[in-house]
């Protein structure tokens, strides 16, 4: 069973900064991916950063990059995305999700996603 749980949300104004966390558990590949998204609300699913379990690599949308860290803390399994500078435009669901990696070390699809947390951030 794989079970991934986000924590870290809420409400802040904008400038400020939140620090979202996706423990995760039982994923049975040790070459894995955790991928971080968001949804607002009438509008489709955004990708925003993932980052390889196996060579530490990571990835960022354009719409984050600069502005948004992701990490990890493989001995606790658990992914964390730091946001800083949070705009208005920010808010929405965030959903963390685990798949495997690729041969080449890039991420594929992801196959389990955890329940998402509410970021709101006002003016």
């Amino acid at each position: 069973q794989v079970l991934l749980v986000e924590s870290g949300g809420g409400s802040v104004q904008a400038g400020g900064s939140l620090s979202l966390s996706c423990a995760f558990s039982g994923y049975a590949s040790s070459n894995y991916c955790v991928g971080w998204f968001r949804q607002a609300p009438g509008k489709e699913r955004e990708w925003i950063s993932s980052i390889s379990r196996l060579t530490g690599s990571t990835w960022y949308a354009d719409s984050v990059n600069g502005q948004f860290t992701i990490s990890r803390d493989s001995a606790k399994n658990t992914v964390y995305l730091q946001m800083n500078s949070q705009k208005p435009e920010d808010t929405g669901m965030y959903y963390c999700a685990i798949g495997n990696a690729r041969w080449s070390g890039s991420c594929g699809s992801y196959n389990y996603w955890g329940q998402g947390t509410q970021v709101t951030v006002s003016s």
